[in-house]
C-alpha cells in the first residue's frame, strides 16, 4: 500500500505563467527569508534536513523519487529533531498563504487600473447586472425590507494561532504591499527587506500554539481580535456604500435605513456538546464584545476631537443645535465642534462606567465620566452624532462629515453598544430533559417525557400563553437544569444591559418537531426573555431557530414550519418578529449522515419545501446556513455557494457561520476583509434580485435526476459508513482523531457524549481527521457510484448530465467543490495513514473500497464535465496545489511517524506538541482542513 501512486489530475502548463510569475517570486523572496533565519537560528543540521525534505517532496511530486526515500528521513530523528521541522513547513505555509492573498490583491489592482469591467463576485458587477434587470425600485425595497447579511464567527480547534503570530503576519503583508508598489532607492529597499526578514524571525521565535487547552475565553479573545484587524474598518465604510450606490441606482427604493453587514458570533453561547459554556461565560463573552465596540466609540470619538479643530471665526454659521448640544460652556466657544465632542465623549465614558464599570475606563476616562449622564441606547448617541454631522455639512464640507465621522456614525448603527449578536444553542435533547424537570416540580406534568407530540404541543402552548412561571425563589433543581436556567439568565442580563441585540437568536440543534420548537420558549419564558403583553400577545426579541440537521430533519422542516405557524400564539410571535422566520440549515451533520451529494441536494430540497411554506403562511423566511471551511461542511467559494440556493431561498437576507482557517484567510486584514464581505452581498443580492436557478421550466426534471442520485450516493455512502463492520475502528486507526480529543486542541469535547458512534461524533474532528490524512472523504465518497450507476451505458444521461454542469449553478457548485477536494486529497499519502490500521483484513477491505470509490467519481467527474483537470475552472488555486503541495508532504509524514510512536507508548509533552503543530500545519496549508 505505500507504494500507491499519487492519484491527482492537474493539467499544469506555461499558459498564464507570467501572470503568475510576481507570486513565485514573492514566495521564493519569503521562502530564501525563512531558510535564512532556519540557518542562522536553528543550525545547519536542521537547516539541511529541511532543504532536503523540501528537495526530496518536489521530487516524489514529479515521479522523480520514492515517497520511501523521503518517509525515511523522518524514522530515525528524535522528536526534538522534528520538531523545528514541522515548524519549518508550517511557517511556510503561513508566508506561502500571504503571498498568495497579495498575488490576488495584485491580479485585481491590475484589472481595476486596466479599466477592465468589474470582476464577477464584486459590489460593482452585481450592480451593474441589477441595472441591467427590469427590478422596479418598488421590487427593489421590497426584497431588501429585511435586508441582512451576517456573518456568524465561530470557534474552531485549528485556529489557534497567536495574537503575536497574527500580528507579525498582517506586518509582513504591509511591507510586501510596500515592496511591490513604492519605488525604492537601493538604502530603502534593503532597509525594507532586512525588516520583513526581522518579522519572519519574530514568526520563527514565536510558538504557533499554545501548551495548554484552548479555553473558551481564548476563543473569545481570538474572535474578537477581528473587529480591531479590520471590521471596525471596513463594516461600516462597505454598509453606507451598498446603501449609495443602491439609492443611486433606485432612489424610489427607500434604502436609507439599510445597513445590511451586521456581525454574529457562537464564540461562549454554544453550548451544544460543550460543558465549559456556562452563565459567567456568557456574561464574559457579551461583556467583552460591548467593551470592543464601546473602546472603538470612545477612541473614535477622541480622534474627532483632534481633527474637528475648525475655528468659529472661520467656518460658516454654526447650528444652535450643536451649540446646544455642547451646552452653556460651549456658547461662546471658538471651536464649538471639539466642545460638543467633549460632550459625547463624556456622555459615552460615563455609558462604559454604567454597563460596564469602572475597570474599562482610564483614570482620564473616569474623570470625563464623572458628571455626564450615560447613553440610554445607541440611538441616543446616533443622535447626537447627527447633530455634529449636520452642523459639519452646514459650516464647513460634505467630505469631511462623510470621513471619520460618517464611518462612525455607521458604526454606532452597525455595532451598537453590543458589537455583534451572541447566539445561544443548545441540543433539544437537553431542553426535554430540563423541561420534564421543570414542569415536574411545578406540578404542571409529572411525566412529559411520556407523553406523545401532540400532547406536549398542547401543554407547551398552554403555558406559553400563561403569565404564570413554573419556578419560584428557592426551586430544588438538578445541577443541569441549575446550569441551563444560569446560562439562559446571564443571557437576559446580556439582553437588559447591552439591548436585544446582544442575544439575538436561540437555536435549537437536531430540532426533530414544533414541541422542540416550544420547549426552547418555555426556557426563555423562564428568564423573562419571553412573555405576554397587556393583551396576552406573545413578546419575545429572541428569535427560536431549529437547525435542521440530519438528512430526515431536513425532510421534514416545511412540515415542523408549517405546524408551529398553525399555533395562533406562534405565528402572533412571528408577526411581532417582522414577520421573519429563521430556519439554520445544517450542513456537517447532514454530509456526516448522508454523504456529500445526499446531503447537498437534501439542503436544496429543504430550502425548496421551506420557501413554499414560508409564502403559503405569509411570512418571510431567513435561512442561516451552518457552513464549516472545508467542502464537507458546506465550505467552497461563497459567492458560489449563495448563487446556488434554490429560487426564494435568499429573501434579502442571510446568516452563514465562518470558522476556522477561513476566518484569518477573509478576515485578517482591512483589503481581503472587505473583498469577501463585499462578495457575500454581491451574491446576496443578485440571489434575491435576478434568476441564479437558470432551469427554467425544466427544473422539475432536474429536480427529480437529482432525488434519484442524491438516493444512490446515500447508499453508496452508507454501505461504507454505516454498513461496513469495523468502520469505526478503520476511522479511528487511519486517521488523527483520537489524538485530536487527547492533545488539548480547542475547548470543545469531540462527541457530544460518550460513545464510539459516528452519529454523536462532532463534525469538526470528523472532517478535520479525513482531511488531515489527505483522504477528503466528507467531500467526495458515495458521488461517483451514484453518477456511474444512474448514467449505466446511456449516453443521453450523461449528456443530461453534462447540461445540468454547463446550466445550473447548483450542480455546478457541487461539482467544482468535489473537484477541489479531489484535487486536495492523495491517496498514496493516505495509505500511509491506513497502515497505521493493525487489522490488516480491515485496513485492506475499507481503504480498498475508498480507492476504487475514488477512481470512479474521477473518471464520472470526467465524463461529466469534459476534463479529466480538476481544476480547469480555477487556475489560481490549481497553481497553488501544484506548487505548493510539496510543501504538505513533510507535514503528512512526519504527522504518520510520531502517530506511529505516539500510539506505540512514546508519550510526551515534546510528541504531543509535535502531532499538534503538524495538525496546525497540515491546516493552515489547506486553509480551509475542517
Amino acid at each position: 500500500m505505500s507504494t500507491l501512486p499519487m492519484i491527482s489530475r492537474l493539467a499544469v502548463d506555461d499558459t498564464g505563467r507570467a501572470a503568475t510569475e510576481p507570486l513565485r517570486e514573492d514566495i521564493r523572496f519569503l521562502g530564501g527569508l525563512l531558510g535564512q533565519v532556519i540557518a542562522d537560528h536553528a543550525g545547519a543540521e536542521t537547516f539541511a534536513l529541511v532543504e532536503d525534505s523540501r528537495r526530496d517532496a518536489f521530487a516524489v511530486r514529479d515521479r522523480e523519487l520514492s515517497r520511501d526515500v523521503l518517509a525515511a528521513r523522518y524514522t530515525d530523528p528524535g522528536v526534538a529533531q522534528l520538531l523545528p521541522v514541522i515548524r519549518a513547513f508550517s511557517n511556510f505555509a503561513l508566508l506561502a498563504n500571504l503571498a498568495e492573498d497579495l498575488h490576488r490583491e495584485r491580479r485585481r489592482r491590475i484589472h481595476l487600473l486596466a479599466g477592465d469591467p468589474p470582476q464577477p463576485s464584486s459590489l460593482a458587477a452585481s450592480l451593474t447586472a441589477l441595472a441591467a434587470s427590469d427590478c422596479t425600485d418598488d421590487e427593489v425595497g421590497a426584497a431588501l425590507a429585511h435586508g441582512a447579511v451576517i456573518p456568524v464567527i465561530t470557534a474552531h480547534p485549528t485556529e489557534t494561532r497567536r495574537r503575536s503570530v497574527f500580528d507579525a503576519q498582517n506586518r509582513i503583508t504591509e511591507l510586501m504591499r510596500v515592496r511591490a508598489r513604492t519605488e525604492l532607492t537601493p538604502a530603502e529597499a534593503a532597509a525594507l527587506d532586512a525588516e520583513i526578514g526581522e518579522q519572519i524571525l519574530r514568526l520563527w521565535q514565536t510558538a504557533l500554539i499554545r501548551l495548554r487547552r484552548l479555553t473558551i475565553s481564548d476563543e473569545i479573545t481570538t474572535g474578537l481580535r477581528y473587529y480591531d484587524a479590520s471590521f471596525f474598518e471596513v463594516v461600516p465604510r462597505l454598509n453606507r456604500d451598498v446603501r449609495r450606490m443602491l439609492s443611486e441606482t433606485y432612489p424610489a427604493a427607500d434604502l436609507e435605513e439599510l445597513s445590511i453587514i451586521t456581525m454574529g458570533s457562537w464564540i461562549g453561547g454554544d453550548r451544544d456538546g460543550n460543558p465549559f459554556v456556562t452563565g459567567e461565560v456568557v456574561t464574559e463573552a457579551t461583556s467583552a464584545a460591548a467593551a470592543a465596540a464601546l473602546r472603538h466609540h470612545l477612541d473614535e470619538v477622541h480622534e474627532l476631537r483632534q481633527e474637528l479643530a475648525m475655528s468659529a471665526r472661520l467656518v460658516g454659521p454654526i447650528t444652535d443645535d450643536l451649540r446646544r448640544l455642547g451646552g452653556p460652556e460651549c456658547l461662546d466657544d471658538d471651536e464649538p465642534f471639539r466642545c460638543a465632542l467633549r460632550v459625547v465623549r463624556a456622555r459615552l465614558a460615563a455609558t462604559g462606567r454604567a454597563l460596564l464599570g469602572t475597570d474599562f475606563l482610564t483614570a482620564t476616562e473616569l474623570e470625563w465620566a464623572q458628571d455626564a449622564r450615560a447613553y440610554a441606547d445607541p440611538a441616543e448617541l446616533s443622535a447626537d452624532l447627527d447633530v455634529v454631522d449636520a452642523a459639519l455639512r452646514a459650516a464647513v464640507d460634505a467630505s469631511i462629515a462623510d470621513n471619520r465621522l460618517g464611518a462612525l456614525r455607521e458604526a454606532v448603527r452597525t455595532f451598537g453598544f453590543h458589537l455583534s449578536g451572541l447566539d445561544m444553542r443548545q441540543n433539544s435533547e437537553t431542553h426535554e430533559e430540563v423541561i420534564a424537570e421543570l414542569l415536574a416540580w411545578a406540578g404542571a406534568c409529572p411525566d412529559y417525557r411520556s407523553l406523545d407530540e401532540a400532547e406536549r404541543v398542547a401543554l407547551l402552548s398552554a403555558e406559553l400563553t400563561s403569565r404564570r412561571p413554573l419556578l419560584q425563589a428557592g426551586a430544588d433543581l438538578s445541577d443541569l437544569a441549575v446550569k441551563e436556567l444560569g446560562v439562559l439568565e446571564a443571557a437576559a442580563t446580556a439582553v437588559a444591559r447591552f439591548g436585544p441585540a446582544a442575544v439575538p437568536t436561540y437555536i435549537i440543534s437536531m430540532c426533530t418537531s414544533v414541541s422542540d420548537l416550544l420547549e426552547a420558549l418555555l426556557l426563555l419564558k423562564e428568564v423573562g426573555l419571553y412573555g405576554l403583553d397587556a393583551e396576552g400577545a406573545p413578546v419575545c426579541t429572541v428569535r427560536v431557530v431549529p437547525l435542521l440537521e440530519t438528512i430526515e430533519d431536513l425532510q421534514a422542516g416545511a412540515a415542523i414550519l408549517t405546524a408551529a405557524l398553525e399555533l395562533p400564539f406562534y405565528r402572533a410571535l412571528i408577526d411581532v418578529q417582522q414577520g421573519v422566520q429563521e430556519i439554520m440549515l445544517g450542513y456537517s451533520d447532514s454530509n456526516k449522515d448522508g454523504g456529500y451529494l445526499a446531503a447537498n441536494w437534501a439542503l436544496y430540497r429543504a430550502e425548496l419545501d421551506l420557501v413554499a411554506a414560508a409564502a403559503a403562511a405569509g411570512i418571510a423566511l431567513r435561512l442561516f446556513h451552518g457552513r464549516g471551511g472545508t467542502v464537507g461542511r458546506g465550505g467552497g467559494p461563497s459567492y458560489d455557494a449563495i448563487l446556488a440556493q434554490p429560487p426564494g431561498a435568499v429573501q434579502g437576507s442571510l446568516r452563514l457561520t465562518e470558522q476556522g482557517e477561513i476566518i484569518a484567510a477573509k478576515y485578517a486584514e482591512p483589503i481581503s476583509a472587505r473583498r469577501n464581505l463585499e462578495t457575500l452581498v454581491a451574491a446576496a443580492l443578485e440571489s434575491t434580485l435576478l434568476d441564479t436557478e437558470g432551469l427554467g421550466e425544466d427544473s422539475a426534471a432536474a429536480y427529480a435526476v437529482l432525488d434519484e442520485l442524491a438516493a444512490l450516493a446515500r447508499s453508496a455512502y452508507g454501505d461504507l459508513v454505516h454498513r461496513t463492520p469495523g468502520f469505526v475502528e478503520y476511522f479511528t486507526d487511519s486517521t488523527p482523531l483520537s489524538e485530536i480529543g487527547a492533545l488539548n486542541i480547542g475547548s470543545r469535547p469531540t462527541s457530544r457524549k460518550q460513545t464510539t458512534a459516528i452519529s454523536d461524533l462532532r463534525a469538526i474532528p470528523w472532517v478535520l481527521s479525513w482531511t488531515q490524512c489527505r483522504v477528503m472523504l466528507p467531500g467526495w465518497y458515495g458521488t461517483g457510484s451514484a453518477f456511474s450507476a444512474w448514467v449505466g451505458d446511456d449516453p443521453d444521461r450523461l449528456a443530461q448530465l453534462a447540461d445540468y454542469y454547463r446550466r445550473w449553478p447548483f450542480f455546478r457548485s457541487v461539482m467544482s467543490n468535489m473537484a477541489q477536494v479531489l484535487a486536495k486529497s492523495d491517496l498514496g499519502l493516505a495509505a500511509r495513514y491506513a497502515e497505521l490500521v493493525p487489522d490488516a483484513d480491515l485496513r485492506e477491505r475499507v481503504f480498498g473500497m475508498i480507492v476504487n470509490e475514488h477512481a470512479r467519481t474521477l473518471d464520472m467527474y470526467a465524463a461529466i464535465t469534459g476534463t479529466d483537470d480538476l481544476l480547469a475552472d480555477n487556475d489560481a488555486l490549481k497553481r497553488s496545489v501544484y506548487n505548493r503541495f510539496p510543501y504538505l508532504e513533510p507535514l503528512n509524514l512526519m504527522q504518520v511517524e510520531l502517530l506511529r510512536r505516539f500510539r506505540s507508548g512514546q508519550d510526551s509533552p515534546q510528541i504531543r506538541r509535535a502531532i499538534q503543530l503538524t495538525m496546525n500545519g497540515l491546516a493552515t496549508a489547506l486553509r480551509n482542513s475542517g
